[in-house]
């Protein structure tokens, strides 16, 4: 049996990726126990809203086309030339985005600086870290398209490395307080954007020529995405700025606390989906009705897998947060096992969207997404008068779950799957 399970690709893939993202999420959550020992609540709040402007502008750097560029590996798998050119066109939109939005942050950086309360500088330096992360997305994608595991996770290891090795200079030798986490942030992008680059063209992905019909395909998958990630936002980011308004600063630096202990779940989501997508995708496109079966069934045995894990997480999360990140943060205790709860909802999410993405329906993922988003939002408000920060955790507990179930009933119309059929037989 063990022997059987070793031979199993998705399996094998998902252990790589699952390898790979332990060490580097475990990298924050290992600074975790010394940020917040270093940094006040208020301090972590500002490398909190910090990580949303990120979060808000990647939604426009690029205007979403680096999942295009992954998508066109399998339409363009033997034929190296056409894909290089239309990664190029690719980057070209990246530039021309990130330039752009350089400047309207930088001359209406007053106005949004007391809007998301940061200095206009951060701002600026938020907009082209956004960018820099899409040429990482870029190159991580192409190697995850390709099942390169290792390259994959030497990669992400190498930036986290980098990430904390920094942050630990800058806040614990240095006493910079949240600047020098945002510092290590943005350097290590910086660094690990400009290798990814280097590399894209050493690996002959870069052809330059000007190819406007392939920068009007890419945008035709790209843009249709933005209402999805303004939407992933409102899902999963908006609320620490919404706590930021609120309740203060140091309330969204406790909250924030909550959402990296629970990103302990995120890791083997989000590592058993980069392995699934194109295992999904090679197997969608043989339609063949016995394999479709096999797929729903192993995803109902996923889901039985989250659902375990999250009453665990009910038993004993709150325990592990307060021995991580001691009495200071102790409010964020009661707010973990919602949060993983969410998670949890977001891993059976991830495990439907992709039948979207397969049929490049990415207009229909974007009008869920936005629904949740907006109605994550308007709970948030409601429950936050309420419940205060224990409010937070619920309405983003309920966005997630309504999120999953209506991904989970368009994506069953655009690829038909037997679901009622496995859980019968």
């Amino acid at each position: 049996m063990l022997k059987r399970l070793l031979k199993n690709d998705l399996l094998r893939g998902s252990f790589g990726y699952l390898l790979a993202s332990i060490v580097t999420s475990s990298i924050p959550f290992l600074l975790l126990p010394i940020l917040t020992r270093y940094l006040t609540p208020a301090e972590y709040g500002e490398v909190a809203m910090f990580s949303v402007w990120i979060s808000l502008m990647g939604a426009f750097c690029g205007l979403s086309v680096h999942g295009a560029a992954s998508r066109k590996y399998f339409d363009y798998k033997e034929n190296k030339k056409e894909l290089g050119q239309f990664i190029f066109m690719c980057l070209l939109i990246l530039f021309s985005t990130t330039i752009l939005l350089s400047c309207i942050v930088f001359f209406t950086g007053s106005q949004l600086s007391d809007l998301v309360a940061l200095s206009s500088e951060w701002l600026v330096l938020g907009v082209i870290c956004a960018g820099l992360g899409f040429l990482v997305q870029i190159r991580l994608g192409q190697w995850q398209v390709r099942k390169k595991v290792k390259s994959y996770g030497a990669f992400q290891i190498s930036q986290a490395l980098l990430n904390m090795s920094l942050s630990i200079l800058f806040v614990v030798v240095l006493y910079l307080g949240s600047a020098g986490r945002i510092f290590g942030i943005i350097i290590s992008t910086a660094v690990f954007a400009l290798i990814a680059l280097w590399l894209l063209n050493r690996d002959n992905l870069i052809k330059i020529s000007w190819e406007p019909q392939k920068a009007k395909e890419a945008l035709r998958f790209g843009v249709p995405l933005i209402p999805h990630i303004i939407g992933m936002f409102l899902l999963n980011t908006v609320d620490r700025a919404v706590i930021t308004s609120e309740l203060g600063l140091d309330k969204a630096g406790i909250y924030m606390v909550a959402i990296q202990v629970s990103m302990a779940v995120s890791i083997i989501l989000e590592a058993v989906n980069r392995t699934f997508v194109p295992w999904l995708f090679e197997r969608l496109k043989r339609d063949n009705n016995v394999e479709k079966f096999n797929i729903v069934r192993m995803t109902y045995g996923y889901y039985t897998l989250l659902a375990t894990g999250t009453l665990l997480g009910f038993f004993w999360a709150d325990d592990v947060l307060l021995f991580v990140t001691g009495p200071q943060y102790a409010d964020a205790a009661n707010l973990v096992a919602w949060v993983i709860l969410a998670q949890a909802f977001h891993g059976g999410y991830l495990m439907v969207t992709n039948y979207l993405f397969y049929t490049k329906n990415t207009g229909v993922l974007s009008s869920v997404t936005i629904m949740c988003g907006v109605l994550n939002v308007v709970l948030l408000f409601i429950f936050i008068e309420l419940w205060g920060l224990l409010g937070v955790a619920w309405a983003y507990s309920v966005s997630k779950l309504f999120q999953w179930l209506l991904t989970w009933f368009y994506a069953n119309k655009k690829v038909p799957m037997p679901w009622l059929r496995a859980i019968v037989t």
